[in-house]
């Protein structure tokens, strides 16, 4: 079943408009007639550790199996199809167009014998009794290339950077690459086909032509195979085109010589900043960022996201005008990753990626005019084509090069490279990648520690409590804690919390509850919140902190809550505990939380950098509430310029960038982040 009406959400391939079309031209007389789509990645790789010996693996995906199988490391994920042979560079015939086109010769030729079955079988078709016992007509396609920019001009046979024009998808010329506003005629297939026969023809008149269209006269693989159009097929890589790319190589480096060139008191005050920056799952901390010598994409955009916060108090106007132009940049790089990187799409979605494309736009025009930050451009086209970009994304192959390059070490002379490693036994580079996985995801602190154990835990609702401390009587709790407001009169808050709160849990009462000092609660440290997702509704896991040593540095997490029937706010937690009521069986969840508003206050920071920033009360004013009251977790950072004031990390997830959007939306004017015209109806169109 495919989605044509892009009103729907679009989330696997099956889901875009390429698959109907496809289906469309599929025979009709047959009953069961099935598209079998490939996503067909390939990118070199150095096997050797002294940079010498390069590798081609090309490893393959089914697109007909859902995201979560086909990129997964068991039965149904890629497979290590091949090895393409790798045309040495020759210095003395590097630049020559001749010695270009005889790589991409080789290329295709070789890809060719990958391709050779699925090119017979793509016009035929096959029957074949699936899983479900039913006999389908399956007909072979090659539905998505993934790969970085150079690999993908091989792929498609444009000429590359250098050319007049670079871009894999459409005609626009090298100058006007940053302009994302305007459209140009679109490539295809047919266009290269007839130039190459006009070439054949009268080698004069088609070589004038091959060359306005920056094309090699060189016949592509991919044309043997029916509806595998390599134009079409090409895709807008996330890993490789925004976070190894814009985000990594580009912004990363043009913000280190920004922060270089204030001296050696930025540069350190950026890299304590940094590292100072609060914990949260599944985000890799970083010590440096100056001398950042790692090109893993995945880390590349934890380090954006967390510097663009960090250097917000460097990069003021008054220190750096161009170090604040760039804020500009990154600030709307980090909308449009998020965006880009959503699971599910709609028209809306797609509607705020094209929004955000022309704010980006006029951020690009000065010396940002290149190829991977034009392919933006594209990237709502191929949504709308082939699913979400976790479709064609690179990462799920990326992962492979580790136990490769083992392989290569551990099964080969060092000669004949690739027919070597084809033997290798297939169930041990399994085991290597599944290992190689576990280890990368050890690498990163993400709040994998002992106490992620569910014994002991207490549930309630959504949230489940865990790390038990000791107990403490209510007078300990404040002997404790005296030196920290929060804590002031905590005995008879509680007192009188309890007394209203219940009613809301559906407990009458009969007469005023009340506390002994000698009352003992039960401290938590851990609490995993459950709520449904924003952008699948799937069920999602937030593990929260509440400790005054985690990993050696104090942690309280941030969380946003039901406050109100009708009304969220953002809190801290201070203190999470369980408590029990004589005169009832049940135990109860509470926690002791700092309560953050949003100013009522407009910087012209918020507007400038769309940054959402919440004040924190005093935390003598700190209020209990029920543990089930939490929504889910929020990433909350210190603003360094404005006193007792946090801003809102929106970029940790997809979730909670759309429950910003919709968090802004229900605010007072005043709360928006920004005052001026054109910046509300920004947001409010959001």
């Amino acid at each position: 079943m495919t989605v044509r009406d892009m009103s729907t959400s679009t989330l696997e391939p099956w889901t875009g408009n390429h698959w109907w079309d496809i289906q469309s031209w599929l025979p009709s007389h047959v009953d069961n007639m099935v598209p079998f789509a490939f996503i067909i990645y390939a990118d070199k790789m150095w096997l050797s550790s002294h940079g010498t010996v390069k590798g081609y693996p090309v490893v393959a995906h089914c697109a007909n199996l859902p995201v979560h199988v086909r990129n997964g490391e068991q039965y149904g994920s890629g497979c290590i199809v091949g090895w393409l042979l790798i045309v040495p560079e020759l210095a003395k015939e590097e630049g020559k167009t001749g010695y270009a086109n005889f790589k991409c010769v080789i290329w295709h030729t070789a890809f060719f014998q990958l391709l050779e079955k699925v090119a017979e079988l793509s016009k035929v078709g096959y029957l074949h009794e699936c899983y479900d016992k039913v006999l389908c007509w399956l007909f072979p396609l090659v539905l998505i290339l993934s790969a970085n920019y150079e690999e993908l001009c091989v792929m498609t046979l444009i000429r590359g950077t250098k050319s007049k024009c670079p871009c894999l998808f459409c005609l626009v010329p090298l100058e006007q690459l940053w302009d994302l506003k305007k459209t140009y005629e679109m490539r295809t297939t047919e266009q290269h086909k007839r130039v190459l026969a006009l070439f054949k023809e009268k080698k004069t008149v088609g070589e004038k032509k091959l060359k306005s269209l920056r094309l090699h006269p060189v016949k592509n693989a991919f044309w043997s195979v029916e509806h595998s159009e390599p134009e079409q097929a090409a895709s807008f890589e996330p890993l490789h085109s925004l976070h190894g790319g814009m985000g990594g190589k580009h912004i990363h480096g043009e913000l280190r010589i920004v922060v270089s060139e204030l001296g050696r008191d930025s540069k350190t005050c950026l890299e304590a900043q940094v590292s100072a920056f609060p914990h949260w799952q599944g985000l890799a901390h970083f010590d440096t960022v100056i001398h950042i010598t790692f090109s893993d994409g995945n880390k590349m955009r934890d380090l954006t996201r967390q510097c663009f916060y960090a250097s917000l108090n460097i990069l003021t106007p008054m220190m750096s005008q161009a170090g604040y132009q760039l804020l500009h940049m990154i600030s709307s790089y980090l909308q449009l990753d998020t965006l880009i990187g959503l699971d599910v799409h709609t028209e809306k979605t797609l509607g705020m990626i094209k929004d955000e494309l022309l704010i980006f736009r006029d951020e690009l025009k000065d010396n940002w005019n290149f190829p991977k930050a034009h392919l933006w451009k594209h990237v709502t086209r191929d949504i709308q084509s082939k699913g979400v970009v976790r479709n064609y994304s690179a990462w799920p192959n990326e992962k492979m090069h580790g136990p490769l390059k083992d392989a290569y070490q551990d099964h080969s002379n060092g000669k004949d490279t690739a027919g070597q490693i084809l033997h290798v036994d297939h169930h041990r580079l399994a085991t290597k990648l599944i290992q190689a996985r576990i280890n990368a995801e050890n690498e990163c602190v993400n709040d994998a520690t002992d106490d992620d154990k569910d014994h002991n835990t207490v549930l309630e609702g959504n949230a489940k409590l865990s790390a038990p401390q000791q107990t403490h009587s209510l007078s300990d709790v404040e002997n404790t804690n005296q030196n920290d407001q929060a804590f002031d009169g905590f005995h008879q808050k509680l007192e009188t919390f309890l007394n209203t709160c219940l009613l809301t849990y559906g407990f009458p009462l009969d007469k005023w509850i009340q506390l002994q000092g000698t009352h003992t609660i039960q401290e938590y440290r851990y609490l995993k919140v459950q709520y449904a997702s924003m952008v699948d509704w799937e069920v999602t896991m937030n593990y929260l902190r509440c400790n005054p040593s985690f990993h050696g540095r104090p942690r309280y997490d941030g969380t946003l809550i039901q406050l109100l029937e009708t009304k969220t706010a953002f809190v801290q937690l201070i203190f999470m505990f369980t408590c029990k009521v004589a005169v009832f069986e049940d135990t109860f969840q509470f926690a002791l939380v700092q309560l953050l508003t949003a100013g009522t206050g407009v910087h012209r920071l918020n507007q400038d950098l769309q940054l959402v920033q919440v004040k924190a009360v005093s935390r003598a004013a700190s209020i209990f509430i029920p543990v089930k009251s939490i929504i889910r977790g929020t990433l909350l950072y210190l603003d360094l310029s404005h006193h007792g004031k946090f801003l809102v990390v929106e970029h940790t997830d997809g979730d909670m960038f759309l429950r910003m959007r919709e968090w802004i939306q229900t605010r007072p004017q005043a709360w928006l982040p920004g005052s001026d015209h054109m910046a509300l109806q920004r947001w409010k169109s959001q």
